[in-house]
């Protein structure tokens, strides 16, 4: 299978991987073939890229992070708390925050996550599971909250933390319900008023959560916190440095690097290792240089799939990835220097040929 951005994508290719709902449900099928109706739809749903089958790598593995079940569950849950929470002409909320069963519906949830991301033997490769969306805050709240639980067990939090970590990212936009849709989904920079109305999501959300007896007060610090910086430039209250709660200060570094690498309304998201290069722009000075190292080492820089170039002018398609060495994978070389098909694919380990680099790659967005 190859991954390529939905722009490249043909009438009579076939889906090699799913595609699903912001609820967790799935919208199309792995083995179905594509039409341009359909591909027309995907696009209207923000689905950037897709894995197609492809005779020349259909041998390539895939690996999913998380399990089709706990994805459901953790997104059937978001829509519906986001949702609920939203709807106060309705009063919805008050029942949702009254409800005992909420926090323990949020604990199983979270602890089928990280039960499934301590299990997982590679970088997570971001691409793997497609996700169409009306409203982005679903799934990044659920991108978040598997970031962050990754990034806990890298950096050494306990069993008990990275259970709260994952809470908190589950939650940490709740606060945006507050928020108009208007200004929300602007295709445009806000200006100086919108972004005020923007910046209160974190107090607010915080206000929410820190009401909960059933919910860890520092869930509710991961709402307040969020956007706040290391060099004290963030919001709401410009906190610096380790006055910043070390949960928030490690969601920071998720909740950008989702932002980067997904598409908006406003702007186009980038690859994983571009988003990485900005993180690395901004370490120990937007962000806690500890959490953007390991970040770096969780995810898969050039996700399995994707079509590169190297400094040889030959191309081909990443096949695999190095443990603790996220920027040299495995490649499949597919075309010579000179543009040319080969007749006989043959493989690069980036890992051991230190004279060989990638140069480019598909755009995927």
């Amino acid at each position: 299978m190859r991954l390529k951005s939905i722009r490249n994508c043909r009438s009579g290719e076939t889906l090699a991987r799913s595609i699903y709902t912001e609820t967790g449900m799935v919208l199309v099928g792995a083995g179905v073939v594509l039409t341009d109706r359909m591909i027309a739809r995907l696009k209207e749903k923000n689905i950037t890229s897709l894995y197609i089958m492809d005779s020349r790598t259909d041998d390539i593995v895939v690996d999913t992070v998380i399990s089709e079940e706990t994805r459901r569950e953790a997104m059937s849950l978001i829509h519906e708390t986001f949702q609920a929470v939203g709807d106060t002409s309705s009063k919805k909320w008050k029942n949702v925050f009254a409800d005992k069963l909420f926090g323990r519906e949020l604990r199983q949830v979270m602890s089928a996550i990280a039960d499934e991301v301590k299990n997982c033997r590679s970088a997570m490769n971001l691409m793997a599971d497609a996700c169409a969306y009306d409203n982005y805050i679903f799934s990044h709240s659920f991108n978040v909250a598997l970031y962050s639980t990754a990034i806990a067990m890298k950096t050494g939090f306990s069993e008990k933390e990275v259970l709260e970590i994952g809470t908190g990212g589950l939650l940490h936009d709740i606060g945006k319900t507050c928020v108009p849709d208007e200004i929300l989904q602007k295709p445009g920079r806000l200006d100086p008023d919108e972004f005020e109305l923007m910046k209160k999501h974190a107090e607010q959300g915080f206000e929410m959560l820190r009401k909960l007896d059933d919910i860890s007060l520092v869930v509710a610090h991961c709402a307040y916190q969020h956007h706040e910086r290391w060099d004290g430039s963030g919001y709401p209250r410009g906190l610096k440095g380790e006055d910043i709660h070390p949960y928030a200060r490690l969601m920071a570094v998720a909740d950008v690097f989702d932002a980067l690498t997904t598409h908006r309304v406003y702007r186009s998201s980038v690859l994983p290792h571009v988003a990485m290069e900005i993180l690395y722009s901004g370490s120990n000075t937007m962000f806690d240089p500890t959490y953007v190292i390991a970040m770096r080492d969780t995810i898969a820089l050039y996700p399995v799939g994707l079509s590169v170039t190297l400094n040889t002018g030959e191309s081909g398609v990443v096949i695999g990835g190095n443990a603790g060495l996220p920027s040299r994978p495995i490649i499949r070389i597919l075309s010579d220097e000179s543009g040319q098909q080969v007749d006989k694919p043959y493989e690069y380990d980036l890992g051991k040929r230190l004279d060989l680099m990638i140069v480019a790659c598909d755009e995927l967005m």
